[in-house]
């Protein structure tokens, strides 16, 4: 074919990110060294491709695809490449883009360096060029995979992103710090969890207060992202709430090796089981204290979703047969006034060849454990004193008011980080580096972060102690109240239960002959976490 009519194309590939501004200085090379061998041949160059950024593992890049449609259409007759890596490092792929795709669509491919023009007879060597790239792309992607794992089992974090809560160490990437206001909302959520709201009503709260939810945070605090990408409902979920409530990162430990790929060549991820994780203990400063983090954890493995109408099992994941262990599950009661039954789940589901039924009233039992706590957990008066007397002498070196001052200088240096943000943005927009297709959503993004810190920063401000007599005497009167409440214990919570309770034994009742005839006595035992022997009475149902 005569050599002007050939219509070149150049492909230009690089496999990692660019450090710079603009384009890297590989791809600058790649083309240099393409035009002078193309204008040494005569050939003429009608476009160009570039990936930069992209593995030559993965085919489904946006210049690459490019080509192909333009190939399609004929535009193009000619591909050339500084070598066969540039195409990809797949030699499956490679291949049959050179032997199948190529001819077919009669285009002649060059590989520059590797002397490899499939116009000519002698391009057999192709074929091992190609086994020799995908080797070493095989080799580094080993290589990469020891690093990381190396670099996890030392507590370094090698996440693209730190998790909501957190931020990148300036200093070192590797290392996670608190990140507030963030990091406040992750302590109100484990506050709400342990006090025995739903993943599904914490994420209603925050939405109605306006808080971004992760994924949109993220990319408030990265102009660049897009949010679209991030996040498809804009908005808290009970998934996501959830996630966040198991997440072990809070307690100042990390997780990583989750996941991994199939192979080098196939990108899909499949999640590992738990065992298999890589997990670091104490490698940065803890958010929530480990043992509300265990409380909410407990709750979540005993949590139900009672259907509408129901009532809830306050005993679920607490209250076990004494005598084969397994968990009392609620059935229904022909006793009038009675909302359920509780019996052994053994018997529930395989009758007497299992267990015997180990029915409790629901009010029986909770009547039990809240006369029980009352007896051992509620303070006398005297001890309520003595409580008094040492909470108000911690008190007075006032560390909530310290914590609020904290919480106040962090939202406070958000809001004028928002406002030099705004500042540039409206610099963009004049000098014209800024469209308004990109200004105005940037700009609602900016105000409405701005008016969720405004918020919170008056949140605080409502919240922070007072200073004088009167506050002192507001304080008392509070701190009075709040121990009272403990005192009495007016009835059980989910936060209560799990705070005190580990576990619940009730045993098979035994009907007694009684002055006014029979009655029905039944061991329970209560295991405290506050204390080391267990609180045993027997109560008659």
């Amino acid at each position: 074919m005569d050599v002007q009519a050939w219509r070149g194309a150049l492909y230009l590939r690089l496999s990692r990110d660019d450090e710079n501004t603009g384009e890297s200085e590989s791809i600058a090379n790649q083309r240099t060294l393409l035009r002078d061998y193309a204008a040494q041949q005569g050939f003429a160059v009608v476009s160009e491709y570039v990936d930069d950024g992209w593995p030559g593992t993965n085919y489904d890049r946006p210049g690459f695809r490019r080509m192909l449609g333009d190939i399609d259409r004929g535009d193009i007759n000619l591909v050339l490449v500084k070598d066969l890596s540039r195409l990809g490092r797949d030699y499956i792929q490679t291949g049959r883009y050179l032997e199948l795709v190529f001819p077919e669509k009669g285009v002649r491919c060059i590989a520059v360096n590797d002397g490899i023009d499939t116009a000519r007879a002698d391009a057999d060597m192709a074929p091992f060029r190609n086994v020799v790239n995908e080797l070493y792309a095989r080799d580094i992607s080993r290589k990469i995979r020891s690093v990381l794992r190396a670099k996890m089992r030392d507590g370094q974090f090698v996440g693209n992103f730190a998790p909501y809560g957190y931020r990148k160490d300036p200093d070192d990437k590797h290392h996670l710090l608190p990140d507030e206001p963030a990091a406040g909302v992750v302590r109100q959520l484990f506050a709400w969890a342990a006090a025995g709201k739903r993943p599904a009503e914490i994420a209603r709260v925050l939405n109605g207060r306006g808080v971004l939810p992760p994924a949109l945070y993220r990319c408030e605090r990265n102009p660049t992202l897009d949010p679209d990408k991030y996040s498809s409902r804009k908005a808290w979920t009970s998934a996501g709430v959830a996630r966040i409530l198991k997440n072990v990162v809070y307690l100042g430990d990390i997780a990583q090796g989750k996941t991994d790929k199939v192979s080098f060549k196939v990108h899909k991820s499949r999640h590992k089981s738990p065992d298999e994780w890589v997990v670091v203990q104490g490698c940065h400063e803890p958010l929530v204290p480990r043992p509300l983090f265990e409380a909410v954890q407990r709750q979540a493995k005993s949590r139900r979703c009672p259907g509408e109408g129901t009532f809830c099992n306050l005993f679920s994941g607490l209250a076990f047969c004494a005598d084969c262990g397994k968990a009392m599950s609620a059935v229904g009661t022909r006793k009038k006034g009675s909302v359920a039954n509780l019996a052994c789940g053994a018997y529930k589901a395989a009758g007497n060849q299992a267990c015997t039924n180990h029915f409790i009233a629901y009010e029986a039992l909770y009547q039990c454990v809240l006369d029980a706590l009352r007896a051992c957990a509620s303070p006398t008066q005297a001890e309520c004193g003595l409580l008094f007397g040492r909470l108000c002498e911690k008190l007075r070196l006032e560390p909530r008011a310290q914590g609020a001052g904290r919480q106040r200088e962090a939202l406070q240096k958000e809001l004028r980080r928002l406002g030099s943000m705004v500042g540039q943005l409206y610099d963009d927009r004049m000098q014209g580096r800024l469209g308004e297709t990109n200004f105005y959503p940037l700009l609602a993004r900016y105000e409405q972060r701005t008016a969720e810190i405004q918020r919170q920063l008056a949140a605080v401000d409502a919240e922070s102690p007072q200073t004088g007599w009167e506050a002192q005497q507001a304080r008392d009167a509070r701190l009075r109240q709040v121990i009272a409440r403990y005192a009495a214990l007016p009835a059980l919570t989910p936060a209560v239960l799990f705070e005190l309770v580990e576990r619940i034994e009730v045993g098979q009742g035994e009907y007694r002959q009684a002055a006014h005839g029979k009655e029905k006595r039944q061991r329970v035992c209560i295991r405290f976490r506050f204390q080391p022997a267990p609180y045993e009475t027997e109560i008659i149902t």
